[in-house]
């Protein structure tokens, strides 16, 4: 835009006058456009863009004062710099600024002022239309960002819904492509972690529906908070039943560590739960199963929904071990309680027939974290 050369709109209804403005204009570069009447002026205003109009005040019809005024009327407009060409006298010159002119030059004008009030209120004008452009710029892209902004708390609401139908650890893994790849299937050292409520069948079978929702959103709700602290991997709710395991899809460092902490604190949180239950006349208590063990883990479902998953005879030894806990018993088995025996109290319950195991499985309840002058020294 500041390329293109200055356009001059020169309207006097004398031949002569407009000859002598384009001939003193056009060799400096100005490209002069000439209006012979008033009429002809705002014609050529409404079809061209102009950045200077010279305006004679003494013309047939629509005087000088008039045109100005109608320049000014337009809002696109009110700062195209209008110069009036007066024969004299300071009345013409009060009345040519009354109507909205910038500046004014008197007959017979003197070349080199009139080149000068022209390239000035020209700059003036550039100066104007960059900072308009610039304005049309910054609104544009304030649209953009606000769209953006928009389109990403879209985006951000809809992972926060994402996050509350599955595990915090997957959907971070569906959001982050550079990760997809974990999510094919592949084999991995867990800690699974089995919660299940005693009584809950019977209690569900001869309670209202609402009552049983209420008491599984307060039961859910403790152990969803337990499960996102100790950063646990949610494999689904089944009802009462609960799968978590840990060193997957993300490495732990300590895994049977956090599972049996994490079960000891879902334990003794749930344990308060019951006690309200009870005066309620609800009698749940809450069996606990972990077990350490390789697995298969990835993706499974089909192309309308797929689930993060871990198959294996690990999940089944800890779905088996909660199915054997009595009410408040966290019962694990002999690889992860091994690697947390220096940590927590346990108690050795002897081998236990597991179904679907060919052979009894060692277990150890456990009752709680080792006090700092009880922990045992390799």
């Amino acid at each position: 835009m500041s390329d293109d050369p200055v356009v001059v709109l020169a309207v006097d209804d004398l031949p002569q006058n407009l000859r002598l403005l384009d001939a003193v204009l056009s060799p400096r570069g100005y490209r002069v456009i000439t209006a012979a009447s008033g009429q002809e002026a705002l014609a050529i205003l409404d079809e061209q863009d102009v950045d200077l109009v010279l305006l004679d005040i003494m013309m047939p019809g629509i005087d000088g004062y008039e045109v100005c005024r109608r320049i000014r009327s337009v809002a696109s407009r009110r700062f195209l710099p209008v110069v009036m060409i007066t024969a004299s006298g300071d009345q013409e010159k009060r009345h040519a600024l009354e109507a909205g002119a910038d500046d004014f030059v008197s007959k017979p004008f003197d070349q080199a002022e009139l080149v000068a009030r022209v390239a000035s209120l020209a700059r003036l004008k550039r100066y104007h239309d960059v900072i308009e452009h610039q304005a049309v710029e910054l609104a544009r892209w304030n649209a953009e960002l606000e769209a953006r902004v928009a389109s990403q708390v879209d985006e951000l609401e809809r992972v926060n819904r994402l996050r509350r139908f599955l595990s915090p650890q997957i959907v971070n893994l569906v959001i982050d492509d550079r990760d997809e790849s974990v999510l094919s299937s592949h084999r991995g050292d867990i800690v699974v972690v089995f919660c299940d409520l005693r009584g809950f069948t019977p209690f569900a079978e001869s309670s209202e529906p609402e009552d049983v929702m209420g008491v599984l959103a307060e039961y859910h709700a403790v152990l969803g908070e337990l499960i996102e602290h100790y950063e646990g991997t949610l494999e689904r709710f089944t009802g009462d039943g609960v799968m978590v395991f840990f060193n997957d899809p993300f490495p732990c460092a300590d895994p049977a560590r956090h599972a049996i902490e994490m079960a000891i604190e879902i334990r003794d949180r749930i344990g308060d739960l019951s006690a309200r239950w009870h005066r309620r006349g609800i009698d749940l208590g809450l069996g606990i199963g972990i077990a350490q063990g390789f697995a298969t883990l990835g993706r499974i479902g089909f192309e309308g929904r797929f689930d993060y998953a871990a198959i294996g005879s690990v999940t089944n030894l800890a779905a088996r071990l909660c199915g054997a806990a009595a009410a408040g018993q966290i019962l694990v088995a002999q690889r992860a309680f091994a690697a947390v025996e220096d940590h927590v109290v346990g108690t050795a319950v002897g081998e236990i027939d597991v179904r679907g195991f060919s052979r009894a499985v060692r277990a150890y309840a456990v009752d709680g974290i080792r006090s700092p002058g009880d922990r045992v020294v390799p």
